[in-house]
């Protein structure tokens, strides 16, 4: 009874000491948007939570919208990351209820015998395997609160990336279609010109017909390129969350400017090893299965221990207090079963850690070489391909003033010049839709020279002990 005793007085503390953080696990999440992102991560739990988001919301809104600026706005208002941050919630709770002693039960009965006599039958009983096994369940609960905590903030690091496809493949379906139109305008006013021309009898009937067969097509290309403008910003406006008068804001007219240079990174297989939240999140998937193997193998013979004080009450033979213990005996089953699934779990956990690494790995590598190559052939549009078309559109046009060329070679040329900008328009969104796809491959953006990666909590353990108030 002393060993009882002292068990349940220990188990009692423990359960004191496990008690909601204040700040519900979310400050991992919120420190790791300002950290690789730069941006606020805001829970939205009131009425004044909702009323703040929605009025930086619409101060972000009240100008052309920049990437950065879509990032914060999809983390103050998308529906999805919201809903995912419930998820800490749930992993708290579970890890407070863990820590909870379990309740005791009361047993209470009365009855009379055939001679008169009265039995009033009176137990409390408490399971002691609960009581025993909490700090070790505590431990683990503890465990999966910090893995959720990691999964939350990888969640919302994936929103942000795509927020930031969304954002350059609207900016970039706005572009092509002004420049669609440009096209179409100018073809319009070259077809117009050869059916005249054409009337006059000075132009042939096939060289019309090309000219109204260029109009004609490039109709088609305006329509479906202000379609495919119209279906990418809705999917922008998805992902911010916006609806209602939101979903006027105003984006730039163009992408952003290529950088000057790109930097030359190094170890990005281990820096995303060692950065990556979804990677370290498998991490303590594993190990926390690793401890439930450890605990299903302590308990697989005891199965239901309890332990209860008893008061009964007969009325010849009065009072007899005393205490009763129940265990299940192992006869027919042994515990074999519940080792081998644990046994089983592991391994599928274990493997599909080393499956994640493995995938992680070949990310790295993939997007890297898109981000690399994507760079370089953005560039070469940009100092090379665009340059001598405006050369040559340049060259065309002294010579339309000399009265050395037509107006349709004129045109010719002006269609030519906007397929090239049209072409390193499409090489600019690849760039930076490779550069993003980059930047969740390596956990957040990308790494500054010589710069090593800051994990999210000191240590699981660590981290548990703090959320419970030790």
């Amino acid at each position: 009874m002393r060993f009882i005793s002292t068990a349940l007085l220990g188990a009692a503390l423990l359960a004191g000491c496990t008690t909601f953080s204040k700040d519900g696990g979310f400050d991992a999440v919120s420190s790791t948007a300002k950290a690789r992102l730069g941006q606020d991560a805001v829970i939205v739990k009131t009425d004044a939570d909702r009323d703040a988001a929605a009025a930086r919301t619409q101060a972000l809104l009240a100008q052309p919208l920049s990437m950065d600026d879509a990032v914060q706005v999809a983390l103050l208002n998308n529906r999805g990351l919201q809903a995912s941050y419930a998820e800490l919630g749930l992993a708290e709770a579970d890890r407070v209820q863990a820590g909870r002693l379990p309740n005791p039960g009361f047993t209470f009965s009365r009855t009379h015998a055939s001679n008169g006599d009265l039995n009033i039958g009176r137990s409390i009983s408490a399971s002691v395997l609960g009581i025993l096994t909490l700090p070790l369940a505590t431990h683990i609960e503890g465990r999966r609160f910090e893995q959720t905590k990691l999964e939350t903030a990888d969640a919302m690091l994936k929103v942000a990336a795509d927020t930031r496809r969304a954002y350059i493949e609207a900016v970039a379906a706005q572009q092509a279609a002004d420049y669609a139109e440009q096209v179409r305008d100018s073809a319009d006013a070259g077809a117009e010109l050869a059916s005249r021309m054409r009337q006059a009898g000075n132009f042939s009937k096939l060289d019309s017909a090309r000219e109204q067969a260029f109009y004609t097509e490039s109709v088609a290309e305006f329509a479906q390129a202000r379609q495919q403008a119209v279906l990418a910003r809705e999917k922008l406006t998805r992902t911010m969350g916006l609806w209602g008068e939101d979903t006027r804001y105003r984006l730039p007219e163009r992408l952003p400017d290529l950088p000057k240079e790109r930097p030359d990174l190094k170890d990005v297989e281990q820096f995303a090893m060692e950065n990556r939240l979804d990677i370290q999140a498998e991490k303590l998937r594993v190990q926390g299965v690793a401890a439930s193997l450890g605990l299903t193998r302590a308990t697989r013979f005891v199965n239901a221990l309890d332990l209860g004080y008893l008061n009964n009450y007969e009325t010849d033979k009065g009072r007899e207090p005393g205490f009763e213990i129940s265990v299940e005996i192992p006869i027919f089953d042994w515990g074999s079963a519940k080792v081998a699934r644990a046994q089983a779990i592991y391994m599928q956990a274990a493997n599909r850690l080393a499956q994640r690494v493995i995938d992680a790995r070949s990310e790295v590598r993939e997007s890297y070489s898109a981000y690399a190559i994507g760079y370089d052939v953005a560039k070469h549009y940009r100092d090379d391909v665009v340059p001598l078309r405006k050369t040559i559109s340049d060259e065309m046009l002294l010579r339309y003033n000399g009265m050395l060329a037509s107006v349709f070679e004129l045109l010719a040329d002006s269609r030519e010049q906007a397929g090239a900008v049209n072409r390193y328009i499409d090489a600019l969104k690849r760039y930076w839709l490779a550069r993003t796809d980059l930047e969740q491959a390596l956990g957040g953006r990308l790494p500054a020279p010589g710069a090593t990666p800051e994990p999210l909590a000191a240590s699981p353990q660590a981290s548990a002990k703090n959320s419970q108030g030790k």
